[in-house]
C-alpha cells in the first residue's frame, strides 16, 4: 500500500501533465481565435471596398456585365453592392419636443364614469397618442 506521501506526489504527477495539456489547449486556441479576427476583419475591408468600387463604376459596368467579364457570381457581387453601410447623423430631438413630451403627463384615472358604458380594447382606437403601427415600414438593421 503507498503512503500518504507517495499519493499525494502520484496526484501531482497526474495533475502536472493535465495542466501543461490544458494550457497548450487554451493557448493554441487564443492564438487561432487573434488569427481568426484579423482574417474577418480583413475580409470585412475587402468586402467593404468591393462594395465602394462596385458603388463608384455603377454607372459604366453593371453588375452582370462583371460577373460575365470576372467570373464572379452576380449573387456575390450584388451581395456586396448591397452591403455596403451607409454613415447617417444621428438626429437631435429639438427642446421644443422634449418640452411638449415632458407636458404630457400620462393619465392616471383608471376609472370610467357610470354614465358612459366601457368600451372594449378591441373596439377602442390607440392610448396615449400611439399611432398606428400597421402602416409602418420596418427599417433594416445593419
Amino acid at each position: 500500500m503507498a503512503t500518504v506521501e507517495e499519493i499525494a506526489r502520484r496526484v501531482e504527477q497526474a495533475d502536472a501533465a493535465r495542466s501543461r495539456r490544458r494550457s497548450a489547449a487554451a493557448r493554441c486556441v487564443g492564438e487561432l481565435a487573434d488569427q481568426r479576427a484579423e482574417a474577418a476583419a480583413k475580409l470585412a475591408d475587402i468586402e467593404r471596398e468591393l462594395g465602394d468600387v462596385l458603388a463608384e463604376f455603377s454607372d459604366v459596368i453593371g453588375v452582370d456585365e462583371l460577373a460575365e467579364f470576372t467570373d464572379v457570381p452576380a449573387t456575390d457581387l450584388q451581395q456586396w453592392l448591397n452591403g455596403r453601410v451607409t454613415i447617417r447623423s444621428k438626429r437631435k430631438r429639438s427642446t421644443a419636443t422634449v418640452k411638449r413630451d415632458a407636458s404630457q403627463a400620462p393619465s392616471t384615472s383608471n376609472t370610467t364614469p357610470a354614465a358612459q358604458p366601457s368600451a372594449s380594447p378591441e373596439l377602442t382606437g390607440p392610448r396615449n397618442g400611439a399611432t398606428d403601427t400597421s402602416t409602418r415600414i420596418p427599417t433594416p438593421v445593419t
